[in-house]
């Protein structure tokens, strides 16, 4: 039996960052006596006792401490301290007493470990492929060991082997972060060569775990070592002993450079391009060269004519056939006039060039020719019916190449296509008519343009009509627009005496209602039987004849559909039109 009281404690105890540290106190006392009092103590930074409990037989008092809340006490006296902090490492005493005077203690190192994250190899700031240049100091590889207590260590290693690497070669950098921990960031940058494009690198990340070293390795990376190209082969595949005209043939270039290379063929002087490995299949006989050329060059004017020649190589006889650009067939030879040239004329010509001898070798090429001249006027809406008041559209369409502008004229006022304006038309006193809105839009159809101007009819528009005029760089052309007076089936027409009035019909309306057209159309008052209007292109001339009754009794009747004399129908101002 001990002479005296001994308490007897592990010098060291280990625990895991966040784990629970349990430190034992195991004690013997002289004559199997029984403990008074068992006291926990750490010591602070100054190395001053703080106690942390009393055991007695009845209870175990705990001080109001920073473990108050984190220790316990088992049955066989061990202090037991949960979610360790690295704060936690330090000494803590037990202290038994026996009796009055006996007293005994003992004390444990408590130390904090964390494995952390051990060795991972992070990203390149470029992606995950790994690129570096011969010869060069260029980053391989960077890795990175999180959250280790004490901190770890880092080693490099090409394919297996530590590397033993110079103090510029590596850059190490701790940083303890706030939860005490450390990470540590190891950088390796090296001079790499060709024969490093099949190596693999790893870290090892190295530490102290409950008396003992550990390891633990990252994954493997294959750096993309860039190189220029040494080897440069050319082969025929397959290998032929006799290649006779019109074969195929591959050929295959390779080269060992990294980034694979950009291979470019040259065949008399026809430039190839591939990509690595380059694969072309090459016909031996070849059209090359085509080429066809406008005499005189394109743009050229309306009326003229230009001859298209068209020229290629081949080791063997060539034909040419031309055709437009709807594929309709328009010659053979190697030339094509194109005689007096419209707006209408195809613009595109194709040259096909073929090899009899061998079916289906032909290329082909095109060529656009354009036309230009002065617009042609191929439309307008002349004569045009009309109605008082009506708001009609104006049209004039024409063909031209540069695209032409449009001038409208109306009542001796010009006016630009495509500005909205109100003409007056110059009219006074009681028989002055209101302004007429006038109002421009333009419509393309490939070659065709097309203006519409939409106007209100008074009865100056119907007296003087409308001008279109069409114009561009190379010259103008226009066209005058006869508006004449209308009315629909079943509507009267106005006469002098409005108790008898001329019922209209939708014939010739000058020629079928004669009286009331000269004098509220024309203006003019009828003329004599010797007297004959002189005719004109753009007007209607109506001869009314008094000597002829029959004639006249035939084309005039009154209004309930009698014949009645043509000299009392005339007079009055009353007819009627079949």
């Amino acid at each position: 039996a001990a002479s005296k009281l001994e308490v007897s404690m592990p010098a060291v105890v280990e625990v895991e960052f966040g784990g629970t540290a349990r430190i034992p106190c195991d004690f013997s006392i002289p004559g199997n006596g029984s403990y008074s009092y068992i006291d926990w103590f750490y010591l602070d930074q100054a190395n001053s006792r703080v106690r942390l409990c009393r055991i007695t037989d009845s209870e175990v008092l705990k001080e109001d401490t920073e473990y108050k809340g984190r220790l316990s006490v088992g049955a066989d006296k061990a202090l037991s301290i949960s979610k360790v902090t690295l704060q936690d490492a330090r000494t803590f005493v037990c202290q038994v007493g026996a009796g009055s005077s006996d007293v005994g203690e003992s004390r444990t190192e408590l130390t904090v470990y964390s494995e952390g994250g051990g060795g991972s190899l992070l990203p390149p700031a470029h992606g995950s492929t790994l690129c570096s240049r011969p010869s060069l100091p260029s980053q391989i590889a960077k890795c990175e060991s999180k959250n280790s207590f004490p901190f770890a260590n880092i080693t490099w290693h090409k394919n297996g082997e530590q590397l033993d690497l110079q103090e510029s070669q590596v850059k190490v950098t701790r940083i303890r972060e706030s939860n005490g921990l450390f990470t540590v960031t190891s950088l390796l940058s090296a001079p790499v060569t060709r024969e490093d494009r099949d190596s693999q690198y790893h870290c090892t990340a190295h530490y102290w775990l409950r008396g003992q070293r550990h390891t633990q390795e990252s994954r493997r990376v294959k750096i993309n070592v860039f190189y220029p190209a040494e080897h440069l082969t050319l082969q025929v595949v397959p290998p032929l002993s006799l290649v006779k005209e019109g074969d195929n043939v591959k050929l295959i270039c390779e080269a060992d450079g990294n980034p694979p290379p950009v291979f470019t063929f040259y065949k008399r002087q026809v430039r190839l391009e591939g990509t690595w490995p380059a694969l072309f299949s090459i016909p031996l006989l070849d059209i090359e060269g085509v080429h066809v050329e406008v005499e005189p060059p394109s743009p050229v004017l309306e009326g003229q004519s230009v001859t298209l020649s068209c020229d290629a190589h081949s080791l063997v006889t060539l034909a040419y056939e031309w055709s437009d650009g709807k594929g309709r067939k328009l010659g053979e030879g190697n030339q094509l006039v194109v005689s007096n040239l419209t707006f209408e004329t195809p613009s595109n010509f194709s040259c096909k060039v073929m090899a009899p001898s061998v079916p289906g070798l032909e290329q082909s090429k095109q060529v656009a020719v354009t036309v230009e001249g002065e617009p042609r006027i191929v439309g307008v809406s002349s004569p045009l019916y009309v109605r008082q008041d009506e708001v009609v559209n104006l049209t004039c369409k024409a063909i031209a190449v540069p695209k032409p502008s449009f001038h409208w004229n109306v009542n001796g006022t010009v006016r630009a296509g495509g500005v909205q304006a109100v003409i007056s038309l110059g009219c006074s006193g009681a028989q002055c008519s209101s302004a007429s809105p006038l109002q421009a839009h333009e419509f393309v159809d490939k070659q065709h343009v097309t203006s519409n101007l939409t106007v209100r009819v008074n009865h100056d528009l119907l007296k003087a009509g409308a001008t279109c005029r069409v114009s561009n760089s190379k010259g103008s052309s226009q066209k005058f627009i006869q508006l004449l007076a209308s009315f629909p089936s079943g509507l009267l027409c106005p006469g002098p005496a409005p108790e008898h009035p001329l019922r209209w019909s939708p014939r010739a309306q000058p020629a079928t209602c004669p009286l009331w057209y000269l004098k509220h159309v024309s203006k003019l008052s009828p003329p004599s039987p010797s007297t004959k209007p002189e005719a004109r292109k753009d007007k209607i001339v109506v001869e009314v004849k008094s000597d002829k009754v029959s004639e006249e009794a035939g084309l005039l009747q009154g209004a309930n559909g009698d014949k009645r004399p043509a000299t009392d129908q005339v007079g009055r101002g009353v007819g009627h039109c079949p």
